[in-house]
């Protein structure tokens, strides 16, 4: 059972958009209503209030000299929201001069009420009805006049759900359409999406292919280029690893096919000098997988975050010398360390500098003549840092069959010092050094910047 869902159980991008599309058309749908709703009360409120205002001044105004002889009653029909029956009542000097619905005594107004806007409630054998009064003094000499219109409450609620429902109604009925064109434009839209998906997964990077970078929209561009560049990257380690093992089989066909043939030959006419070319090939290709091994162990465990660390470069040098010193005096070369009284600190893994440093030292005990200078010389400037290793193996006035030996069996180790110092951030540089030195491997690195 593997960690990572399988592609058919994962959600498309499509469907995650459209999610979040029809989410906002929801929350647009509601709030539509929410204001649709309080717009048309709101403005149903202050149409009636008007019209109350309205009527009560322009009964003042035609100052009617008698009460209806016969009222006539509030309609009960909604049918026609816009039309809004009214009552009015008029006082004058405080007597009850007209009453055009009989309201007064059940809402209690035996006496003018006060100027301005009022809620009233009629008790009935029904229910509680709830009327809007306006009431108007008169001025002048209407100065004892009062006029008070009166309107149903309901009337102005009917009136504010109709005016809402004809401000949402055609929001409403385009909402499915927006709906349907977002749909469609998103499965449009993500056609080139899903074309440049089907190009990647059909991309064989290790072949040499790459993706078509002619796109319309700079967002694949972009996309495209950064596929692009982590294809070549991968075509460059891959090339690497091809050589890397070509190397690897290189230096182990030499001491393997030796081995076989002094085997053979050591099986039918043993002696002492076989059998110690036997040994040497014998630890050759052994050596060689040994480093083989501890380049994998130091990838492997130190490849962390957390492994990489302040490093003293002077404290790794004086100890790989240390433990090389019995070497050195056995094989009849000088090995001494040079730093400066400063100590020079790189942030690197601890692991691989020294697996890197102790081959280049091994190098060149191992393959120059007896009787070489090994100087080991740690340095910084301004804008680097770094650590030498430099012997004088290849003088003039060596013999040519020691210089011979000081340049081979040297490949597989600088590859696996040129990879190391890549991953640590650095370079691996060969020249020839300064006078008397002959040879010179140096690793370094740019300091940051302060």
């Amino acid at each position: 059972m593997t960690d990572a869902a399988s592609p058919a159980r994962l959600p498309t991008l499509w469907r995650y958009l459209w999610s979040w599309v029809v989410g906002a058309l929801l929350v647009v749908w509601t709030t539509l209503l929410l204001v649709a709703w309080y717009t048309g009360h709101h403005e149903a409120e202050e149409i009636t209030d008007g019209q109350l205002e309205a009527v009560a001044r322009l009964w003042m105004s035609v100052e009617p000299d008698q009460t209806l002889s016969t009222p006539e009653p509030i309609s009960s029909s909604r049918t026609r929201a816009y039309v809004q029956d009214v009552a009015v009542l008029h006082w004058v000097e405080g007597q009850l001069f007209t009453d055009t619905h009989s309201l007064a005594s059940s809402l209690g107004l035996t006496q003018p009420p006060a100027p301005g806007f009022t809620n009233r409630v009629q008790s009935t054998s029904s229910a509680e009805v709830h009327w809007r009064v306006y009431a108007l003094a008169g001025q002048g000499e209407h100065a004892a006049d009062v006029v008070a219109v009166l309107m149903d409450v309901d009337h102005r609620v009917d009136l504010g759900r109709d005016m809402a429902l004809k401000l949402a109604r055609p929001a409403l009925l385009v909402l499915p359409l927006v709906a349907l064109l977002l749909w469609w434009a998103l499965r449009r839209g993500l056609r080139p999406l899903v074309r440049l998906s089907r190009d990647v997964a059909a991309l064989d990077g290790l072949a040499g292919q790459r993706l078509d970078t002619a796109h319309r929209f700079h967002e694949f561009s972009s996309t495209v280029h950064a596929i692009n560049t982590l294809v070549d990257s991968l075509q460059t380690q891959a090339r690497r690893e091809r050589e890397f093992a070509s190397d690897v089989a290189h230096e182990l066909r030499t001491p393997l096919a030796a081995l076989s043939l002094q085997a053979s030959a050591a099986l039918h006419a043993p002696s002492p000098e076989r059998l110690a070319q036997l040994e040497v090939n014998a630890l050759r290709a052994g050596h060689i997988l040994s480093q083989l091994l501890e380049l994998a162990r130091a990838q492997r465990d130190g490849s962390g975050l957390e492994a990489w660390k302040d490093v003293a470069l002077g404290d790794v040098a004086a100890g790989l010398i240390a433990s090389h010193a019995q070497e050195g005096f056995a094989r009849g070369h000088e090995l001494s360390l040079e730093q400066p009284a400063v100590p020079v600190v790189l942030h690197v893994q601890p692991m691989l500098l020294e697996l890197a440093l102790r081959n280049l030292i091994e190098n060149a005990l191992r393959h120059t003549p007896s009787g070489t200078q090994v100087v080991v010389e740690v340095w910084q400037t301004e804008r680097e840092a770094g650590v030498s290793v430099s012997d004088d193996g290849q003088r003039p006035e060596a013999p040519p069959s020691m210089q011979a030996q000081a340049s081979s069996g040297l490949g597989l180790g600088l590859r696996l010092v040129e990879r190391i110092a890549e991953q640590l951030g650095g370079t691996l540089q060969r020249d020839t050094g300064e006078a008397p030195m002959t040879t010179r491997f140096t690793l370094r690195w740019l300091r940051p910047a302060p």
